[in-house]
């Protein structure tokens, strides 16, 4: 190879480089907004009085409202220009924030939060766009670095909102979020590029093929049921530790339930690494392990209602584990079909989201009735779901590759 060759490949790795962490930071800032109201609702039973019992209805209406948006706009990548769609819905996002932010009741702050996860779909673009982007021997660590700005976003949504609240009062979380947006279409119009469309069905086409991806593939209904057990093990306990928290030994506020997001993020950083071990050996070892880990981390939590340090210690634990279970089933489900990747991605994240509402839901039902306890056997039982499903299709490892 000539030096005029190298000089172009390695131009080449840095400009996709760029592109990538750009499509991170999209992803990280977009579906923060999904998770702002977690360490905010002690706060929320404070506001509301009336409807203190109804607040864990905020965040299960967002991750039901985000199942949403993957489903009616996330297939729209196929079809249209990426980065066109971002920008819309970068704008709506604006809108059904100030909303929230100005909420002068509960059932006014759902419907607002509805509306933002629907629109904090903007994320799932992002992921299918750096599969695009990347040749074929990179995808899993191109969406394994995507991915782990999704991931920061998620969790350190958290640490931000606890830290705003403490200082700001709850309504400035959304307020800032808008703040942030702007900034971030501002860089998307002067860097992005225009995504290719791959498919010129139409609208209701398009969402009708997506059945047939469910019926023709195999490996993508059984990544998509592992992965939203994952996630309702994974949200059950993000939705309720703030409770945890609040009450006795621990006393704490929005702020402290936030930096836990902090110690979660470690798990992030395991995201390239998984995507670079699903491109040379495969996904399925990979998500065996995690099950494994998910499972230990709520074992984990069962035996410290009492203990920052356990505490600390199963947040850990929990978040490589879903976060790795994540990347691997995503770099497998993309190779299956790769001119309908954002409708595979629409199939998979909305089965995902489900899990996570479903987590949300299950923690606010099991919180008030039987406690930490409870909580921690509930996410054990999510786990055990996962490894069911994962398990149960072991002799059949051709049809999952």
């Amino acid at each position: 190879m000539s030096t005029s060759d190298t000089s172009s490949a390695a131009s080449a790795d840095q400009s996709l480089r760029g592109l990538l962490l750009l499509l991170a930071t999209i992803a990280g800032v977009a579906v923060a907004n999904i998770y702002y109201n977690q360490p905010l609702l002690d706060n929320l039973r404070q506001s509301f009085p009336g409807s203190a019992s109804w607040v864990g209805a905020v965040p299960a209406v967002t991750q039901l409202g985000y199942a949403a948006g993957m489903l009616l706009l996330a297939p729209l990548g196929d079809r249209f220009d990426r980065r066109l769609l971002i920008l819309l819905q970068i704008a709506a996002m604006c809108v059904a924030l100030v909303a929230a932010a100005a909420a002068p009741t509960l059932p006014v702050l759902i419907a607002a939060s509805l509306a933002i996860g629907v629109l904090a779909t903007i994320a799932q673009q992002a992921v299918p766009f750096a599969a695009e982007l990347a040749p074929p021997a990179q995808r899993g660590h191109a969406v394994g670095t995507v991915m782990s700005g999704l991931l920061l976003g998620i969790l350190l949504a958290r640490t931000a909102a606890g830290l705003v609240a403490e200082y700001f009062g709850w309504r400035a979380v959304f307020v800032a979020s808008v703040a942030a947006l702007i900034v971030l279409a501002m860089v998307v119009i002067l860097r992005l590029p225009k995504s290719k469309p791959t498919s010129t069905l139409a609208y209701g086409k398009l969402l009708v093929s997506m059945w047939h991806l469910v019926v023709e593939h195999r490996a993508l209904r059984e990544a998509s049921l592992t992965g939203a057990a994952m996630f309702a093990a994974f949200s059950i306990f993000w939705s309720v530790l703030a409770l945890l928290l609040a009450g006795a030994p621990f006393h704490l506020g929005p702020q402290a339930a936030g930096l836990f997001g902090i110690v979660g993020a470690a798990g992030a950083m395991a995201a390239p690494l998984a995507g670079k071990f699903s491109d040379r050996r495969g996904p399925r070892a990979i998500i065996t392990l995690s099950i494994v880990l998910v499972a230990l981390s709520f074992v984990v939590f069962a035996l410290s209602a009492k203990s920052m340090v356990g505490l600390v210690i199963g947040v850990i634990v929990l978040d490589v584990g879903v976060q790795a279970a994540q990347i691997s089933n995503q770099s497998r489900i993309y190779a299956l079909k790769p001119d309908a990747r954002s409708r595979v991605n629409t199939v998979y994240m909305v089965a995902y989201f489900i899990g996570g509402a479903l987590g949300s839901g299950v923690g606010a039902f099991v919180w008030p009735a039987f406690g930490w306890i409870g909580v921690s056997v509930a996410g054990l039982g999510f786990a055990a779901l996962a490894a069911w499903n994962h398990l149960r299709l072991a002799a059949g490892r051709e049809a999952l590759s």
